[in-house]
Order: structure tokens, then C-alpha cells, then sequence
């Protein structure tokens, strides 16, 4: 019996990641509780085929204590020769009644954000991404941003 459980576990592993045929790389770092705004959570990507276009996301899996409707990213995108490309970027985070978005079916929800399309990679990449929400009328950044528990990064090839 045991040897059938364990047979049906690993096929039921292999199809749920043979389903996913777009996926070069796919990593998630947990942030803790809350995110703290001088937090950086670093990608070191692995070398493509620079042959190829990729399409870039940011996945972010957050619960019911973010407290937005928005959430604020600086994305810098660090190539091998040293420069360093940033982005801010402004995603929606939940409905107008405050329902996160995104995919999940308690209250954590995951959330693939797009960030780069068609994009060509030559050689050894870094991604660095902080948050940066701010609340509305106030000058300095949200110190400790409740409701993201993971941050992630992910590369699709193009079909």
C-alpha cells in the first residue's frame, strides 16, 4: 500500500510540473511577516539562451492583512557588465471593496505581475526588488508593509 501512495505522489508531482512548459526560472523568497522598506530580495538568474525572448514577472503571494489597493516596487535589473536598469513600478493589489486579487483559494493570494516582455538576456543577470508603498499624503515610505509574505521572480520563454 505504501508503494502505491508513494507511485501516486510522484506522478501526481510530475504532472503538476510538466503542466507548467514556459517556466526557465521560478523562485520565491519569503519576506517574513512584514516587508520592511530597506528589504532587498536578489535574483541571481541563471544564463539563457540569449538566442531567445523571454517575457519577466514579478510574483508576490500576500494574505488579507495588505492593507492597499496598490502596491509600489522599485525593480533594478542589474546586467553583467555591471549597469544597472531601474523601474517603479505600480501594481493593483485588490478590488475597489478591498478583495485581494490574484490567484488562491484562502486568503493567500499569489499574483504574477508582468515586468518585462520580449526581453533577450546575454549572460549573467541580477534583479533587485524593494518595496515602496507610501500612504496618501505622507512623504515617507510605509517602514513595515504588512500582507506580502513572499516575493518571487519568474522567466517564461516565448513559444
Amino acid at each position: 500500500m505504501r508503494i502505491k501512495n508513494s507511485v501516486l505522489l510522484l506522478l501526481v508531482v510530475f504532472l503538476f510540473f510538466s503542466c507548467d512548459k514556459k517556466r526557465v526560472f521560478d523562485e520565491y523568497k519569503s519576506v517574513g511577516n512584514t516587508w520592511n522598506k530597506d528589504s532587498i530580495v536578489t535574483f541571481e538568474l541563471p544564463v539563457l539562451d540569449s538566442t531567445k525572448n523571454y517575457n519577466l514577472f514579478v510574483n508576490l503571494r500576500a494574505n488579507n492583512s495588505y492593507p492597499f489597493n496598490n502596491l509600489f516596487l522599485i525593480v533594478a535589473m542589474e546586467r553583467p557588465n555591471g549597469f544597472t536598469k531601474v523601474d517603479t513600478l505600480e501594481y493593483q493589489m485588490a478590488n475597489s471593496d478591498g478583495t485581494l486579487l490574484g490567484d488562491g483559494f484562502s486568503d493567500l493570494k499569489e499574483s504574477k505581475l508582468f515586468f518585462k516582455e520580449k526581453i533577450n538576456l546575454k549572460g549573467k543577470y541580477k534583479v533587485h526588488i524593494k518595496q515602496a508603498v507610501r500612504e496618501n499624503g505622507k512623504v515617507p515610505g510605509v517602514e513595515d508593509l504588512d500582507g506580502i509574505t513572499e516575493v518571487g521572480f519568474r522567466i517564461e520563454k516565448i513559444d
